[in-house]
């Protein structure tokens, strides 16, 4: 959160970068935010401007690439989930996730969004400003990680940890420390067998490609400028085995590339996929 009360410069470029791809981009896009244009208010403009006049750049057309592939993939992953009977979906640092919104798989499960109070009082300003109604299958749950443990949160505010559900935790895990990465899986790990995480985190320099590493050269200084260095890169190796020794087991690790349908990269645009970050999606197992 902002001094100013307004959410992360994070959760805003992430929202403006899912609007800008509707904007910006051509056919076939790859993940359809129909409302993150509008939840970004009176920043929108500003925000996807940026995107409007210099689409083609490497470092935003990237960070469109980074973003609208881990959106897709995680929905797709839920709804597989859906399918099978999960029924509760948590989105660790939601920022202006709009799901509960647009989806009519919002429908069908209990979504739990976890973030900074006041980043959630904004969000919530937003929709009422918009005149969004909060859907019944939405619950807000406002978590300080420095000062309460989200289980509890969750729990207070109706999650069932006897029952599975599907976590997302997306464009967070860089800005952590190990131990805060460590610290956060073993909080999930303490959820009913079964449940189910997708999360993405940054390559080192040494798996990433020349896109990868150009587009980190150009951004993570001022993402250090602005308060929010990235702390922490792992390769799938080294994930996979954070995970299991929280109980988790992988089912797989997706480049940007393979995160979804080929298809999708057949494009005449100047979106492309990089190796820069990597989706692992794993399944906590009976303890």
């Amino acid at each position: 959160m902002n001094s100013n009360g307004e959410p992360s410069q994070t959760a805003l470029t992430a929202a403006a970068a899912r609007a800008a791809h509707l904007i910006v981009d051509d056919e076939p896009l790859i993940f359809r935010d129909t409302l993150a244009y509008e939840l970004l208010g009176d920043a929108a403009e500003t925000l996807v401007h940026y995107h409007r006049a210099n689409g083609a750049h490497p470092v935003l057309a990237s960070a469109r690439a980074a973003v609208v592939t881990r959106a897709r993939y995680t929905e797709d992953r839920l709804e597989e989930g859906v399918g099978r009977g999960v029924g509760q979906y948590v989105i660790l640092g939601a920022g202006l996730d709009s799901f509960a919104l647009r989806s009519p798989l919002a429908q069908r499960v209990q979504i739990f969004e976890v973030d900074h109070p006041a980043t959630q009082e904004w969000k919530r300003a937003r929709f009422d400003k918009a005149g969004i109604a909060i859907p019944p299958t939405l619950t807000f749950v406002p978590a300080d990680f420095e000062s309460r443990s989200p289980a509890d949160a969750l729990v207070a505010a109706g999650f069932d940890p006897t029952r599975p559900a599907l976590v997302a935790w997306l464009g967070v895990v860089m800005y952590l420390t190990r131990d805060a990465v460590d610290g956060t899986l073993a909080m999930i790990a303490g959820f009913a067998p079964g449940t189910e995480i997708v999360l993405d985190y940054m390559l080192p320099e040494e798996l990433r490609d020349a896109r990868g590493q150009s587009y980190v050269e150009q951004v993570m200084p001022f993402a250090a400028e602005r308060g929010e260095a990235w702390l922490s890169f792992f390769g799938p190796e080294e994930m996979a085995s954070l995970l299991g020794a929280h109980g988790f087991e992988v089912i797989e690790h997706a480049g940007q590339r393979e995160s979804v349908d080929q298809s999708l990269w057949r494009r005449p645009d100047a979106l492309a996929p990089s190796r820069l970050s990597v989706l692992t999606h794993a399944r906590l197992t009976a303890r």
